[in-house]
């Protein structure tokens, strides 16, 4: 490659670009150049030439001599060859740092690890490069040990113990000497943390923080998932001593410096085995026509005072965690139970958004208030659907969802009203919900309507059977008027004329969907029979995914391809820094509405009433710094979530092995097939070694496993028989095996 292009009349070589590529970015250590301005910069005009200079540039790269910040802009690696980074342990050995300052995750060898645990902060030096081999490091330096504990089964010996983990980030049990058991024996489940990894030892040595109970026990796989997230299983003893000081009575005082709204029709509406009512909602009808609505929450912030012993322990959980059997509470249980809830025929302290709407339920006023309410009755979604239904109120397709699984909890008394006696308000709010909702798509709020699996739990904690739960009008009613209060509170701050800054709030952000993965969802459908266009505006992307959603509905390949939807979609969290919710279609929005169970709604209430005040706009690096650890809480949690789910699954499907089902393609991966029995919604894998009828490979762009010899799919939704091979609780797994028809 001697010649390249003209550049002038004279004709480049290689070194001379490379020499040139040298300068500009010895020349400009700090600044990122992307490609165009480099081929500007350098004067390279010519096919040939460019194509010199992308060669070099990826040789710098790979040389660390530059790096690639995204994806053709690059930068003079100033970092040199030590930096700072969090390890990456992998049980498979390809254990990688990430750096600090950002960049790619490089690969260190076990060999190279210094036994550096997952999450720990360390000092890691670049290795020369071998030609044709990835870029590897080597860790000389362990900064900062992450705090992290194990879950596993302890097999106790005569002298030392072992705990056997399922931890994937850990390819080897932990050794416990008998001293370090904390009174454990063999087969109990218990938390373990690392003290020590000698750099001769194969295995890291460690001591028994907590004993959770034994093996297959429900309460003790229920705490060891929650263990394994690192998230609390018990609560604090000298936390709920300070929820028992509070005094749960209202003065009269209290009541004068508040908006009274006792004597207004108000009442919950939750799931029938609810014991935290956040929320409340009333309705008058006023002089002139118009209606108020008021979204009454539960007023924490009133109890829970920032810096205290409860709100340190509240910002450390920063969410309730709900498990398949249990709720693990931010809040003490008498505050979340008994003094905050709004609870029927009581009277509690709310913060409420009151609104005055039309007839097409067109917002004309609104206001802010710290308010006293007394709800007149406790709702549960089924009676409240009920009503609506009796009085053909419901939307056509609720109908023809399954009932309920159970009977209602019988509410009725002498002093209990029967719901009948609230027909009008139900069904009032309920019309002003449906154009609510309507209005909301029109401006392109996406509708991912799912069903949810739920389980029958016996005393035992055994799941004994499985029921689908599906929203109808009764729950879209509660939630349209969540919706909009979230929705007003945050546009009240967020809102500000050109000239003004906000004032710092947290917001519920939802980026834009990746457009690569909206690519792949257009082709994927167009296998069913589907068109689904990928490009446009952010209305128009909305109004085709709806068109789509729509269009599958009732079909059988509906939960498959709502999933691939869902994947295409960015997850929601919180930050300061608004960019909107997409996948509601609004331009301002926060969680006000569950100060019960989230954080980020206490945050809200907080700064709304200093704002009300007249307060000067709080510290943006501290509520965001609370923002990206409640988003992380978030994720954890709705990960214990899934994994207790998985373990019901896999113990309501262990007295059923060598059983045959109908079942569905649900994911395709080069270990084989997931497949979700209909029925019941469990899912399992078919293991690709068992799949002997043929050599497979796995095909991702068409999500697919292919035959070399007699070319044979399995692809994504297809219709497949299988039988329970195997169950184990242990690693929440289950095998199947197709079976042939």
């Amino acid at each position: 490659m001697g010649k390249t292009g003209k550049k002038g009349g004279k004709r480049l070589k290689k070194k001379d670009v490379a020499r040139m590529l040298l300068d500009l970015f010895q020349s400009h250590p700090g600044e990122v150049f992307d490609i165009k301005r480099i081929f500007r910069e350098l004067q390279l005009d010519t096919h040939p030439a460019k194509l010199v200079c992308m060669d070099l540039l990826d040789d710098m790269v790979k040389d660390d001599y530059i790096k690639e910040k995204q994806s053709l802009h690059f930068q003079l690696n100033t970092g040199g060859q030590v930096f700072e980074a969090i390890f990456n342990r992998k049980a498979n050995g390809k254990n990688t740092v990430s750096p600090v300052e950002g960049g790619e995750p490089v690969f260190v060898a076990e060999r190279n690890s210094l036994h550096a645990m997952d999450g720990d902060k360390v000092k890691a030096t670049l290795l020369a490069r071998r030609k044709h081999h990835l870029r590897e490091a080597q860790v000389v330096e362990i900064l900062k040990r992450n705090d992290k504990t194990f879950v596993g089964r302890l097999e106790v010996r005569k002298d030392f113990a072992f705990l056997l983990t399922e931890d994937r980030t850990l390819a080897n049990d932990i050794f416990i000497p008998k001293n370090a058991l904390k009174g454990g024996k063999s087969g109990d489940k218990a938390v373990v943390r690392i003290t020590e990894w000698p750099e001769q030892a194969k295995n890291p040595i460690g001591k028994v923080v907590d004993i959770l109970g034994r093996s297959g026990d429900n309460t003790t796989e229920m705490h060891a998932i929650l263990a394994e997230y690192g998230l609390p299983y018990s609560y604090p003893k000298e936390v709920e001593k300070e929820a028992d000081k509070i005094d749960p009575g209202i003065t009269a005082e209290e009541i004068a410096r508040r908006e009274d709204m006792r004597g207004v029709t108000t009442f919950t509406i939750d799931p029938r085995d609810a014991k935290d009512f956040d929320d409340a909602l009333s309705i008058r009808k006023l002089e002139d026509g118009l209606w108020e609505v008021g979204v009454h929450i539960a007023d924490v912030s009133h109890y829970v005072k920032e810096g205290s012993v409860i709100d340190k322990e509240a910002v450390k959980r920063a969410t309730s965690v709900y498990l398949v059997d249990r709720t693990v509470p931010m809040l003490p249980e008498r505050l979340c139970n008994f003094i905050c809830s709004l609870r029927p025929d009581e009277e509690k302290l709310a913060y409420s958004v009151v609104f005055k709407l039309d007839a097409q339920a067109m917002v004309k006023d609104w206001h802010l208030a710290h308010t006293v309410i007394r709800s007149d009755r406790r709702f549960t979604y089924e009676e409240v659907q009920k009503v609506l239904e009796d009085h053909h109120e419901a939307s056509p397709e609720d109908y023809g969802k399954p009932g309920d699984h159970a009977a209602d909890p019988n509410f009725s008394g002498p002093h209990v009203l029967p719901a009948e006696h609230f027909a009008t308000e139900l069904i009032t709010l309920n019309r002003l919900a449906k154009q609510l909702r309507a209005r909301r798509f029109e401006h392109g709020s996406v509708d991912f309507d799912r069903e949810e699996v739920r389980f029958d739990i016996d005393e035992k904690g055994k799941p004994v059977g499985v029921y689908f739960k599906f929203a109808k009008d009764a729950n879209k009613l509660v939630e349209e008027f969540m919706l909009l209060a979230n929705r007003t509170v945050a546009e009240s701050v967020g809102k500000v004329p050109k000239n003004r800054k906000p004032k710092t709030l947290p917001y519920r952000i939802h980026d834009q969907p990746d457009p690569e993965k909206l690519r792949n969802l257009g082709e994927f459908v167009v296998k069913f029979g589907y068109k689904f266009r990928p490009g446009g505006t952010k209305e128009e992307v909305s109004k085709n995914l709806n068109r789509l959603l729509d269009q599958v509905k009732g079909k059988k390949e509906q939960n498959l391809i709502e999933t691939v939807s869902l994947r295409a979609m960015m997850k929601a969290r919180y930050s300061t820094h608004n960019i909107g919710h997409y996948g509601l279609a609004f331009d301002y929005y926060t969680h006000f509405t569950s100060p019960i169970r989230r954080y980020p709604d206490v945050m809200v209430h907080r700064l709304l009433t200093r704002y009300a005040d007249g307060g000067r706009s709080a510290s943006r690096d501290k509520y965001e710094e609370l923002c990206e650890h409640c988003s992380a809480m978030e994720q954890l949690a709705a990960s214990a979530e899934r994994s207790s789910i998985k373990y019901k699954q896999v113990e309501f499907m262990s007295d059923k092995i060598g059983k045959v089902f109908e079942g569905t393609v649900s994911g395709v991966t080069e270990f084989g097939l997931y497949v979700e029995v209909n029925e019941n919604k469990c899912e399992g894998m078919v293991p690709i070694r068992d799949l002997d009828d043929d050599y497979y490979e796995f095909d991702e762009r068409n999500y697919c496993l292919w035959g070399r010899r007699h070319h044979h799919r399995y692809s994504l939704g297809d219709a497949v028989k299988i039988k329970v091979a195997k169950a184990n609780l242990e690693k929440k797994q289950l095998d199947y095996a197709l079976v042939k028809e």
